[in-house]
């Protein structure tokens, strides 16, 4: 049944500017704003697609001009394909059409790059696979997934600090204390990575809360512990010195029944090691409690 189109003569004039449009381009997936001899043709393709839109003989009239007029999948995608055929059909390589690539003022050598990607190819109907296939184009190989760079890049610094103590611990017998501005160079791998040292533990200490469990199982026993170092000389050199320790002894008990309850239960608390990182802070820099 069809919507009461205009007489023969105007369905005429509409095909024969299809057949111009499909003379000039090699394919009926016509813009909506697209015209051929001063006629709306891509307005009226549009309107023929429809459900029910046309005789069986109109539709096979158009048939006759482009198999694909009415393509099952998105007529933009078969508009771009046609590009890549033509172009093709000009004696143009696949291999060419990259990215810049036009036709008819339509990137089709992005669109075709986009298509040959394996998760897009994948998604692509039976009928699209074959006539890209048909073209010589082939999907590429699927891209392997890597890490990202960040995390990745974080573990790589924890693990190069866990070697350099190691190794300065071996060589001096000691996990500190360690100055901040000390560099210890370590090997992996046969490269040399310069370590920082004194600042890795530094901010180690200040994160502690953020590692990982494997993290916290300190590489060098003892190495990460807020008072794996003693407590400071500046509470012995102060005149308020045995309050200083006094309050220094309480933080260390205070720590360590934080350690077991982390050993327990298999995290920390955090608002309370926060809380003993900023007192021991304190009874470094000497200030009065």
């Amino acid at each position: 049944m069809s919507w009461g189109w205009p007489p023969e003569a105007a369905w005429e004039e509409n095909l024969a500017a299809a057949r111009a449009y499909f003379a000039r381009t090699g394919t009926l997936a016509a813009p909506v704003t697209a015209t051929a001899l001063d006629k709306p043709v891509g307005q009226w393709l549009a309107n023929c697609r429809k459900n029910g839109g046309l005789t069986q003989r109109r539709a096979e009239q158009l048939a006759a001009i482009d198999p694909d007029w009415r393509p099952e999948w998105p007529v933009d995608w078969q508009r771009n394909y046609a590009g890549v055929a033509r172009l093709v059909a000009l004696d143009a390589e696949p291999a060419d059409i990259v990215p810049g690539v036009t036709s008819f003022g339509a990137d089709v050598g992005r669109w075709l790059q986009r298509q040959r990607q394996h998760v897009v190819w994948e998604g692509l109907a039976p009928g699209q696979r074959k006539r890209l296939t048909d073209l010589t184009i082939t999907p590429l190989l699927p891209e392997q997934k890597t890490p990202a760079k960040g995390s990745r890049g974080a573990l790589d610094a924890f693990e190069r600090g866990c070697a350099a103590l190691a190794q300065y611990r071996q060589r001096t017998g000691t996990v500190g204390p360690v100055s901040r501005s000390h560099v210890e160079t370590v090997t992996i791998d046969g490269e040399e990575h310069p370590v920082k040292l004194g600042v890795f533990l530094s901010n180690t200490k200040t994160r502690r809360a953020g590692l990982s469990t494997t993290q916290l199982s300190d590489p060098v026993p003892g190495s990460l512990s807020p008072f794996a170092h003693g407590a400071p000389d500046c509470a012995l050199r102060s005149q308020a010195g045995a309050r200083h320790l006094r309050r220094w002894d309480a933080l260390r008990r205070s720590v360590e029944v934080h350690d077991r309850w982390r050993a327990d239960h298999g995290r920390c608390l955090v608002g309370a090691l926060d809380k003993f990182h900023r007192q021991r802070q304190m009874v470094q820099r000497g200030a009065t409690p």
